[in-house]
């Protein structure tokens, strides 16, 4: 399925390219103006009758219905994990049944809030925030797992380290050393990734190494 879904995304992109080179449907500018060319399309079919117009009905409700079935996917494992897993397993804070849903529900509306300011831009790019965000997990995340798998003397204390500079970093040089251009005009999860791995390391050799039980386990 998930070759069937790459290959019919690629064909629409084949297929906008050709269309908007031809002047049929708008040329795209940007990012944000070719991740619409599906719509471009639906509403041109639209165009050109009663059947035409029923499919790209279709067109747009399929993209509708996976938006919000990604959408609503997404808030409720969010609001999982901040009553289940952050509150009570990682902090330690048992609440009830009533208690953990209500903190589910604030959570699913504050990151409707947070998503509607994202929006608020009509020439934001999907892709570019997906990107920003995938630099993130890869630069606080990666270096913990490779570590973890690969590295025994690798400590809680370097991890919470690497986790906090990976992070830190994806905003720095996405908002700052990358303006600078040449060089530095690069995806920020490689150098993000690099810092954090080479922290983790550094913080981990200048603390307490694990105990043998935990290496064992490791």
């Amino acid at each position: 399925m998930g070759s069937i879904s790459m290959a019919v995304a690629l064909l629409i992109g084949i297929v906008g390219l050709g269309m908007s080179a031809t002047g049929v449907i708008p040329t795209f500018n940007n990012t944000a103006d070719s991740e619409r060319v599906i719509i471009h399309i639906a509403n041109l079919m639209s165009s050109y009758g009663l059947f035409p117009a029923i499919i790209a009905g279709l067109i747009l409700a399929g993209i509708l219905a996976a938006t919000m079935s990604t959408a609503d996917s997404q808030l409720l494992a969010s609001a999982s994990a901040i009553s289940s897993d952050l509150i009570q397993t990682f902090f330690g804070k048992k609440l009830s049944d009533e208690v953990s849903v209500k903190v589910a529900k604030i959570t699913v509306v504050l990151i409707s809030v947070i998503a509607i300011f994202i929006a608020r831009d009509p020439n934001s790019s999907v892709f570019s925030i997906v990107s920003f965000a995938w630099a993130g997990f890869g630069a606080a995340f990666g270096p913990v797992v490779l570590l973890a798998l690969f590295w025994k003397r690798s400590t809680k204390e370097g991890a919470l380290a690497g986790m906090i500079t990976g992070a830190i970093v994806v905003f720095l040089w996405k908002y700052i050393i990358s303006g600078l251009g040449g060089a530095f005009a690069i995806y920020e999860l490689l150098p993000a990734f690099i810092i954090a791995l080479i922290v983790n390391v550094i913080v981990s050799l200048l603390t307490k190494a694990p105990t043998d039980v935990v290496k064992k386990l490791s």
